[in-house]
């Protein structure tokens, strides 16, 4: 397949491009490259990738220097000529938006730029696939549109109508426009509620590298809620296996859809959603413990308030993952952060 993937200087995006050019596709990456975070970090996932920072032009695609089927083009997907001009020219058989402006707590004190990413930047995508004949949309929302809930685990089935961010009512939103092209143009779309990533290569921002950059250098970890949280956390490689899957079956028409009695993730459109986590979360302070384990080190604590637009726990119901695609993830805890850990200390110099 020849495959678009938005966002693959991010940290899911670069090891889905990487996983789907391993196999054989063809990737066309695209992302923006903003400073929300480390740009360094993100440039040295593209070089993964045979990407590298002197070659990348505004607007142009760059050829990989490692992989012959990989091209990448520096945009924002709010542009539209660029975007337009891309799918008119490169003809793909299926597309996956990782593109977003992330981030919980930020959404507080930028919210145009999620509006801009998250809104504008998927409209013109799924202009763009409607336009120019592409019938397989995978994109990313989030656990975070569960919002107010507390009926755990989350399904899919749940009603998402109460988001505690502006982050997440942007990823509602972009299901939303999601199910309206699927049921007026027919595109097959997919919206892939992810959970708690984490792993080699991730964010800087989330609290794996906090914690591990602040215990290390003997500064104080901030715990939110005095520790009475949990996430289910997921590893990146049972995350991309998931997207893969997805990838290689696009949503269907889901004749058991009742208008009457109307389950949110389901459609008589081509439109589904899943969510994809770990199915088992796990409290704050364990992972906190777990870290501390890894690294041989104890943490000093800040017991904290509860932030604005944070959620106590997360829990995913992955039996839509389950019964379409036999997906279940299998990395424990344990190993998941034995590896992150291993390629911190390697990638800083810790």
């Amino acid at each position: 397949m020849k495959i678009l993937i938005t966002g693959t200087a991010g940290f899911i995006g670069f090891y889905l491009a990487k996983k789907l050019l391993e196999r054989g596709d063809e990737v066309i990456g695209i992302d923006n490259i903003n400073d929300y975070y480390d740009v360094n970090l993100k440039y040295a996932r593209l070089k993964e990738l045979g990407i590298d920072k002197e070659a990348i032009k505004e607007g142009v695609l760059t050829q990989s220097s490692t992989y012959a089927k990989h091209q990448f083009i520096k945009a924002n997907l709010e542009n539209t000529e660029i975007i337009n001009q891309l799918f008119k020219e490169e003809k793909f058989d299926a597309v996956c938006n990782l593109a977003a402006q992330a981030g919980v707590r930020y959404s507080l004190e930028n919210p145009h730029a999620y509006i801009q990413s998250n809104v504008v930047g998927l409209m013109n995508i799924l202009e763009a696939c409607r336009n120019f004949d592409v019938n397989n949309l995978a994109y990313a929302s989030s656990s975070s549109v569960y919002g107010l809930n507390k009926s755990q685990p989350f399904k899919t089935s749940d009603h998402t109508d109460h988001p505690v961010s502006l982050y997440a009512a942007t990823k509602k939103s972009s299901e939303m426009m999601a199910h309206a092209y699927s049921h007026l143009y027919g595109i097959r779309t997919t919206g892939l509620r992810f959970f708690t990533v984490y792993g080699p290569w991730g964010r800087p921002d989330m609290a794996p590298m906090l914690f591990a950059d602040a215990i290390l250098h003997d500064r104080a970890i901030n715990v939110f809620n005095h520790g009475n949280m949990s996430r289910d956390f997921t590893y990146i490689d049972d995350i991309v296996d998931g997207v893969v899957k997805v990838i290689d079956n696009p949503a269907k028409i889901n004749e058991d859809f009742d208008p009457l009695n109307p389950d949110p993730s389901i459609s008589s459109a081509p439109y589904k959603i899943y969510n994809i986590g770990n199915n088992e979360p796990v409290s704050l302070m364990e992972f906190i413990e777990t870290i501390e384990s890894s690294l041989g080190k104890k943490a000093e604590k800040n017991f904290m308030d509860m932030q604005d637009g944070d959620v106590v726990s997360t829990y995913a119901d992955v039996s839509g993952l389950i019964e379409d695609f036999g997906y279940k993830p299998d990395t424990k805890l344990s190993e998941g952060i034995e590896k992150f850990i291993r390629w911190y200390q390697d990638f800083y110099k810790n």
